[in-house]
Order: C-alpha cells, then sequence, then structure tokens
C-alpha cells in the first residue's frame, strides 16, 4: 500500500492526477487479469487520455455558451413543407472539413425553421472535435464590442469570441443596430476573415441588410467579406414553434 501511494504522488508530481485517481483500481484489475507492466502503464496512460479529453471538453462547452444542448441527429428534416437543406447536407458540413478552412456557412431563412438549432448542432460537432466554438448573439456581440474598452468581464469574453476556431453569429438583423455600431461589426467580420469560421444566422435576403445596418456601402463590405468563402442555405417552410404550440390547457 505504501508503494501504491508513493507511486499515486509520483503521478500527481508529473502532473498526471487522471491516472493518480484511476491508479488503484487499475493496479487491482490488472493483477485479476495478470496483465504484463507495459499493459498497467497502457492503461495508466490511456486513464490520463480519457480524463483530460473529459476535461478539455466540458471547458470547450462551458466557454462555448450554447443557449441550449440540442445535437444534429434529433433535427426534423422530414417535416412537412421544411425544405433548404437535408441530411446529406448536415452529414458533410458535421465532418468539418469547410471548418479546417475557414470556410463559412450561412442559413438564411423565416423564423422557427431550426436555423438557430442547425447552428449549435454543427457548433457541438466543433466543440467534440476539439475545436474551441463561440456563440453570440449579434445584439450581444454589438454590446460587447461597445463596453469591451470599459469592462474586464466584455473585454474577456471578446477576447475568447475572437480567438475561437467557429463563431456563431445568431439572429443577424432581427434588431436594427446604429451606423456606428456597423462600422464594429465590419471590424469584427475583417478581423476573422480567412482566419475563423462563421455560422450566421439571419431573418434577412441580403438586399435587406442595408435596411438594418444603415449604411449600404458597409454592408456591401461585411457582406463581401462573410460570402467570399461561404456555404449559404435558404430555409423555408412554416414555423416549427407555431406547429408544435403547446397549452396550458388539456383537451
Amino acid at each position: 500500500m505504501a508503494e501504491l501511494t508513493m507511486v499515486a504522488s509520483m503521478l500527481r508530481h508529473l502532473s498526471l492526477s487522471e491516472a493518480a485517481a484511476g491508479l488503484e483500481s487499475i493496479i487491482a484489475e490488472a493483477a485479476l487479469a495478470e496483465n504484463t507492466p507495459l499493459e498497467v502503464l497502457n492503461k495508466l496512460l490511456q486513464t490520463e487520455i480519457n480524463g483530460r479529453n473529459a476535461k478539455g471538453r466540458a471547458k470547450r462547452l462551458k466557454a462555448a455558451c450554447f443557449p441550449y444542448i440540442e445535437d444534429l441527429e434529433s433535427f426534423d428534416f422530414q417535416r412537412k413543407g421544411f425544405r433548404g437543406i437535408n441530411k446529406t447536407h448536415i452529414r458533410q458540413l458535421a465532418e468539418l472539413v469547410w471548418l479546417e478552412k475557414a470556410y463559412n456557412i450561412m442559413f438564411l431563412g423565416p423564423t422557427g425553421l431550426g436555423k438557430t438549432r442547425l447552428s449549435v448542432g454543427l457548433g457541438l460537432k466543433a466543440v467534440e472535435a476539439g475545436y474551441n466554438v463561440s456563440f453570440v448573439t449579434l445584439d450581444e456581440l454589438m454590446r460587447l464590442l461597445k463596453t469591451a474598452e470599459i469592462s474586464t468581464r466584455a473585454a474577456r469574453r471578446v477576447k475568447t469570441i475572437k480567438n475561437s476556431d467557429l463563431v456563431i453569429l445568431d439572429e443577424v438583423g432581427f434588431l436594427s443596430i446604429s451606423k456606428q455600431d456597423a462600422n464594429k461589426l465590419y471590424e469584427f467580420v475583417n478581423a476573422m476573415y480567412l482566419k475563423t469560421s462563421i455560422i450566421l444566422t439571419s431573418n434577412k435576403d441580403f438586399e435587406e441588410w442595408s435596411e438594418f445596418l444603415g449604411d449600404s456601402i458597409i454592408t456591401a463590405a461585411i457582406l463581401d467579406r462573410l460570402a467570399h468563402q461561404c456555404e449559404i442555405f435558404s430555409l423555408d417552410g412554416p414555423s416549427y414553434r407555431l406547429e408544435n404550440r403547446k397549452t396550458i390547457f388539456v383537451s
């Protein structure tokens, strides 16, 4: 037992805390299975790797700030009237080749079609694959960019977003923004250009963007960068929320 304690202490000293925590059970299992020393070492190292991977995933998931957790597998592509994207598209996107090449994705269309759901699902795939992801609405991003110089918390969040491999920019076009904010959005998009992938959701077609951005020149510059390397999906169909509206009354 003294030797076991000593080995556990040395593992912790080497920052192999996951292996140290599982040492006793691994040794016990190894004795029953008559494992060789090399097999025991392999199990210790695999335990450390698995533990670190789990902690890393949990850390990335927390940092992503997803509004909810819903995977792609549960998305209903077969609902009546829904069009614009299918399972084949999603299977290809879930391979994340586009993310390696800093391509963007846009989900455009009316509210209630699942644009955010698809974005979150792809974001979860990226987190599982080891990428750093940030989810933020346009309204929240504007608030963060405007307060970053006076708020340490906002500055940290902006830094996290800018250092992400994938930024999910949600609800673009839901609220109009000032010309000054449009300039900040341009600066943000320009900083991400060809370096970081962006998944963008919007209820507006491109010709409507200048209305909520308030400046046709800035709009053209933003769209030019977003759409340069980009896959665009124009979704259409009935609202999922309205079709699945819940009532307080029991029939």
